[in-house]
């Protein structure tokens, strides 16, 4: 038992006067506002959980590190301040090591606190307990990286933690603890004072006046304008200042997956609907808090149209983002906010609003294909496809559109993406920039837990796969997650074949109508088997109501879907295989 847990626990001695490693930690964290832990316990970490919850934080145990990191990287997202994961050593540290890479690449803010040996033995080599050296593997996933010693020096490194994640580009932060130091004694009244409150560690980053003119410069010659609202734009939740711009300009907009909702997807100006239209047809595009990477298909083939024909104006943190790909004629280097407000005072005066010919050409465009979409949605076939199934997700978020979405998958997120209105900011969560898979039950967690609101997961049964038994965690917590499984026997299709005829099944398929709802049952939530668009919806109106944790099975036809979703050309062919198995040539 700690000195700190003796005094709180009444026992007598100099216990009264001394306080340790574990609960500096813990009252560095309470002091810059952290009050939330996402954790899988063990040595040298499992008394550090409990004497968090002891101290009035909220620790969340998860059965998995590598969920418990997603649960803290979407935290971050969701509230712009770190979000805290924390495991043991070694194979618990590599698992959280994915998550926290994850949040680095993502540009979302996150902690991961690890237990580690101690550096004596480690760098003799001497073979400790789970020996590693953490710090030097986590130094190039994260934005930065500390190791603790001394008890003293907690405050510090965890205000230069929470000051790195946050601050500029946000991204990921590893603090390794060795067990030693949090059993280290000293003064409390010494203890207290070397605890450090992080003032302003993300401040606002105005462009310059040149920079601005230059972008109203190119605005000005615009003829087919458009803006791409990012996920950066999401995370930096001045959602009146961009609704402010898109309608001050007029601009048609589209949004990133994850900034659906800034402004709703039925907002007029959505263009959402004409996406290929837009992205090839556009002269100048505003990039606010998106990167023009592989999801934008680095602002170049046939998606974008004539080479060279279009002009960019970005907002970015991060100077270094300008000319990734494409020369950029207008870089705004600074927060989205500030360059978004930047953007809306130059534009006074200035006569900037796009030709009435190219909203009427997205209009027609748009209402067009969501006319098409719309007839696809209201089928009742049997078994069902993703259109009819996702034509009932659409109508619940309508009716109740303060519901997150969560969404992982391939065809099962692809589809997702194009049919499901957002209609909130920080609504829809999904793989983002990396397209991983199995961050949908971490990421329910999150914003359950972060926002006390209802949400609802649609995962393909793939992706389930990655993450399902934390379903488990789901119902520990009584948390008001609805998982909806889209259970098409495969990964992609679930018609697969063994090319060789042999008796094991083919590579992409599962077991044959797998009962996933029962898993949910086992830990004391309601599961429910559906096959038809009616008992779909039954299932999802009586989850979203009752905000028990809830799992629905939806019986998908196996042959629904593509190889990869919208991606398959990212599939290397073999020209061999084309030759020699006939089922190469269609896969595709």
């Amino acid at each position: 038992m700690s000195a700190t847990a003796q005094a709180l626990s009444g026992e007598a001695g100099e216990a009264d006067t001394m306080t340790d490693g574990f609960h500096l930690l813990i009252d560095a964290l309470k002091l810059n506002g952290i009050e939330t832990i996402y954790n899988v316990p063990g040595i040298p970490i499992t008394d550090l959980g409990r004497y968090a919850q002891g101290q009035g934080m909220r620790v969340i145990s998860f059965r998995h590190e590598q969920h418990a990191g997603y649960a803290a990287s979407v935290a971050g997202f969701l509230t712009k301040m770190p979000g805290v994961c924390m495991t043991v050593s070694a194979p618990g540290f590599l698992n959280g090591l994915t998550a926290v890479a994850n949040a680095t690449t993502n540009c979302w803010p996150m902690i991961l606190i690890s237990g580690s040996s101690e550096r004596e033995i480690v760098d003799l080599a001497q073979g400790d307990y789970e020996e590693m050296d953490q710090l030097a593997i986590a130094r190039p996933f994260c934005k930065a990286a500390y190791r603790l010693t001394y008890a003293q020096d907690i405050g510090i490194a965890v205000a230069r933690a929470i000051r790195s994640a946050v601050s500029g580009r946000p991204g990921g932060v590893y603090l390794d603890i060795p067990g030693a130091m949090l059993g280290q004694v000293m003064d409390a009244v010494e203890g207290q004072k070397t605890l450090v409150k992080v003032i302003d560690p993300a401040p606002r980053m105005r462009p310059s006046d040149e920079a601005v003119a230059r972008a109203i410069g190119v605005m000005k010659e615009a003829k087919r304008p458009l803006i791409v609202i990012g996920k950066g734009a999401a995370y930096d939740q001045s959602d009146d200042l961009i609704r402010q711009l898109v309608e001050k300009s007029g601009y048609p907009f589209l949004p990133m997956s994850m900034a659906k909702g800034i402004l709703p997807d039925t907002h007029p100006q959505c263009a959402s609907a004409a996406r290929s239209l837009v992205l090839k047809e556009s002269d100048v595009v505003i990039m606010m808090g998106a990167r023009i990477n592989w999801l934008l298909s680095h602002g170049k083939g046939k998606q974008w149209g004539e080479p060279g024909g279009k002009r960019f104006v970005q907002m970015d943190i991060e100077p270094e983002e300008m000319d990734s790909n494409v020369e950029i004629a207008a870089p705004l280097v600074g927060d989205v906010g500030s360059c978004t407000e930047a953007l809306i005072a130059a534009m006074d005066g200035e006569g900037i609003s796009p030709p009435k010919e190219w909203l009427d050409q997205v209009h027609t465009k748009a209402e067009a294909n969501m006319q098409k979409m719309s007839t696809r949605l209201q089928n009742n076939n049997h078994p069902m496809d993703y259109h009819a199934a996702l034509g009932v997700l659409k109508q619940a978020i309508n009716d109740r559109p303060d519901t997150i979405l969560v969404n992982e998958g391939a065809n099962t997120l692809d589809l997702a993406r194009s049919i499901v209105n957002i209609h909130k900011p920080r609504h829809r969560i999904d793989v983002g920039t990396w397209g991983v898979m199995g961050i949908g039950m971490g990421a329910a967690i999150a914003a359950a837990v972060e926002t006390g609101k209802q949400v609802l997961a649609v995962e393909g049964d793939s992706a389930f796969g990655f993450c399902g038994m934390e379903v488990e965690t789901i119902c520990r917590y009584n948390l008001p997650v609805c998982v909806v499984v889209f259970n098409n026997d495969g990964i992609y299709r679930g018609d697969g074949e063994n090319w060789g005829g042999g008796d094991d099944p083919a590579t992409t398929v599962f077991v044959k109508s797998a009962r996933y709802d029962m898993m949910m049952e086992a830990f004391g939530g309601v599961g429910a088997w559906v096959k038809t668009p009616d008992e779909l919806k039954q299932a999802v109106e009586a989850a979203l109501s009752s905000g028990k944790p809830t799992l629905i099975n939806a019986a998908i036809d196996p042959a629904a879907g593509k190889e990869s979703g919208n991606i398959g050309n990212l599939n290397p062919q073999s020209v061999v295989a084309q030759r020699l198995y006939p089922q190469a040539r269609t896969q595709k």
